[in-house]
């Protein structure tokens, strides 16, 4: 039966002493009891309260660290099968394929430009997946170190034997590298990543029978992180082993399956190939390898992973406050909108593509968008007039000038908020990508 917070807090210290990063026992104990954190994380927890909560107080996914340091990967420890339950925690690493033949240089050169900035948010690969094309272990251990030294990325080495992989784990056992010996593991790599200093997470790959198998043979010879791979199947049989064994772990708390799962989106064309990794990403795989560097079709599978991992519980949104955009003076034009993430670079980017030079007064209507925020009264002619005062754009416009733009979807509170501000309001497009033609033709009529 499992333990609930109150039961885990009973056998906490009880001193609040933060050393868990959590600021009192009784948010640990509600984090171990919902499988968010192991009890481990507490360093003054008795033997005799470990004893007595034993299994009932471990995560159902196990948490695999793939790197060290800050760029370190961290994925798995999930504790739901539906964002909307509550939300997913660690998103995936996006990993782009590599042989050890390539023009390394050249490949780390289009790795370093597969970063984009979304909602204030840079997306970015932060996984390499090294192959032993050359079928020479010292050569993969030299491309290795090339990769980590040019990208300080966190690595999968992938080898068809263990005996290739053991030179460069070797050498990169500080970086931690994941290990993926191509259908293993062997006990020749389960020795080889028990032994290494520290301890390095290792692939397990086969279908679900042999996976459980193999993850309690390699944990009894002391690899506690790994990461299941189901082989080279077709999308469908990878989304459904994805399927299965996440309900295994957090529906029926089977350890054995409780791992993280890497996948390979292996389709030969590009479109059909960045669909493929974008499901993947949405249904549960802890990593995505993919050979593939192209911007164009890299940056939606970055896009499906930002999206699934944001909080749906806490609206992404910007400060409220006057954002200057392409250097504005005293007669540039003053766009009024929310601050809503989505909205905000919404309206950002399609300024910043007009060249016209001007202010955004981003009100605080707790990150919702236009209309939602107009229908739960956060942005009527009151919240904008005390948003236009507190910021004192008025102060940097030329009298003529001190007519806001609002958006058309809310062109009903012009009126009011006219009356409020003692100024006219103009009514701007509905939709942001109708604000270049409205910057560019329409604002210098109506200003004159």
């Amino acid at each position: 039966m499992a333990l609930t917070g109150l039961d885990i807090y009973k056998l906490l210290p009880q001193t609040n002493c933060g050393d868990c990063g959590v600021p009192t026992c009784l948010a640990f104990a509600m984090k171990v009891a919902a499988k968010q954190a192991p009890l481990d994380e507490c360093p003054h927890v008795s033997a005799e309260s470990q004893q007595q909560m034993g299994a009932a107080s471990a995560p159902p996914q196990k948490l695999v660290t793939v790197g060290s340091g800050e760029g370190a990967l961290k994925i798995g420890q999930e504790t739901v099968m539906f964002r909307h339950d509550e939300r997913f925690h660690h998103q995936c690493g996006i990993a782009v394929l590599v042989n050890d033949t390539d023009d390394l240089a050249a490949r780390a050169e289009r790795i370093k430009a597969l970063s984009f900035e979304r909602m204030g948010q840079i997306m970015d690969v932060d996984t390499v997946a090294l192959r032993c094309a050359s079928g020479d272990g010292e050569k993969l251990k030299a491309a290795a170190r090339q990769l980590h030294a040019e990208l300080s990325l966190p690595l999968v080495l992938v080898a068809d034997a263990a005996d290739l992989l053991a030179p460069a784990a070797e050498a990169m056992a500080e970086q931690r590298p994941l290990l993926w010996e191509r259908g293993g593991p062997s006990d020749e790599l389960i020795r080889l990543a028990a032994d290494a200093k520290p301890r390095l997470p290792i692939v397990v790959e086969g279908d679900l029978e042999k996976c459980d198998a193999d993850t309690q043979k390699a944990r009894e010879a002391g690899v506690e992180e790994m990461v299941l791979y189901p082989g080279q199947l077709s999308p469908h049989d990878t989304l459904q082993f994805l399927t299965m064994s996440r309900r295994a772990a957090l529906k029926r708390t089977h350890r054995p399956l409780g791992y993280p799962v890497l996948v390979y989106a292996s389709s030969q064309e590009p479109v059909q190939l960045a669909l493929e990794a974008s499901q993947y990403v949405l249904k549960y795989a802890g990593i995505v390898v993919m050979d593939l560097d192209d911007p164009a079709y890299v940056l939606p599978v970055l896009v499906s992973r930002q999206s699934i991992y944001i909080d749906p519980q806490v609206p992404v949104q910007v400060e409220a406050k006057v954002h200057e955009v392409n250097n504005p003076t005293e007669t540039s034009p003053l766009i009024v909108t929310t601050n809503f993430s989505l909205t905000y670079y919404s309206v950002l980017g399609e300024v910043e593509a007009s060249r016209v030079p001007a202010r955004i007064l981003t009100v605080d209507t707790k990150g919702t968008s236009v209309l939602t925020a107009w229908a739960a009264d956060e942005f009527g002619p009151e919240q904008i007039k005390a948003a236009v005062e507190k910021s004192g754009v008025f102060n940097e416009l030329g009298e003529n000038y001190r007519r806001p733009i609002i958006p058309g979807l809310v062109a009903v509170i012009s009126g009011e908020l006219s009356e409020e501000l003692g100024t006219e309001v103009i009514v701007g497009p509905k939709e942001a990508s109708g604000l270049g033609r409205f910057l560019n033709s329409e604002w210098p009529a109506l200003v004159g």
